[in-house]
């Protein structure tokens, strides 16, 4: 029963498309349609509206950070471990757009943040260092999303990271275009198409 408390409505929370929202309230039309064809903050950039982009980030770390403050509020932290997995899954596979979601990456630090500040900031600072250094936002998430469980172990608890382990394989499976593109030289650079 808490299982399912947990669960249903981080997913729902987590299905919410909010870089499609963001893109429809500034006017940019339907985001699927432009750049990569992705729901999420790196392909709203693309339109050149940095404001709707930013936006899309907060929103997107915030509804998995806010499903896991909840989850754990209501019902410890054994829930906050599920709720951080549908919220994601959620993102991933979103009921409001036929389970054709994003890749998860905005959504899964915010879980993670919320599960264990500490460890969410090494993987979001993680982000950032592979970012100023490569210029390639699919790389930067996918070594952060590799060593997130790493960071949890050691921060948080090992059945946290074991949690955090599963979203991190399923996000990482999601980019295996980013990858394919990735080892062909041939993914695109933050701020450009």
């Amino acid at each position: 029963m808490l299982f399912a408390l947990s669960a249903v409505p981080a997913y729902i929370l987590g299905s919410i498309p909010f870089g499609l929202v963001m893109a429809r309230v500034f006017g940019l039309g339907d985001i699927r349609e432009i750049g990569s064809g992705n729901i999420g903050a790196t392909n709203v950039l693309r339109t050149g509206n940095k404001l709707a982009a930013f936006l899309t980030l907060v929103l997107d770390a915030g509804k998995g950070a806010f499903a896991v403050l909840i989850a754990r509020a209501l019902f410890g932290e054994g829930a906050a471990g599920v709720a951080a997995l549908f919220a994601v899954i959620g993102h991933l596979f979103p009921i409001f757009l036929r389970f054709k979601g994003g890749k998860g990456v905005a959504t899964f630090l915010g879980t993670l943040l919320a599960l264990s500040f500490p460890a969410g900031l090494a993987a979001c600072a993680t982000w950032l260092v592979m970012a100023l250094i490569f210029r390639i936002s699919s790389l930067s998430a996918i070594v952060a999303a590799f060593l997130a469980p790493v960071f949890t172990y050691f921060i948080y608890h090992p059945h946290g990271a074991a949690v955090v382990a599963i979203l991190s394989v399923i996000v990482i499976a999601k980019h295996h275009a980013n990858i394919r593109r990735l080892l062909k030289g041939e993914e695109p650079r933050i701020g450009k198409a």
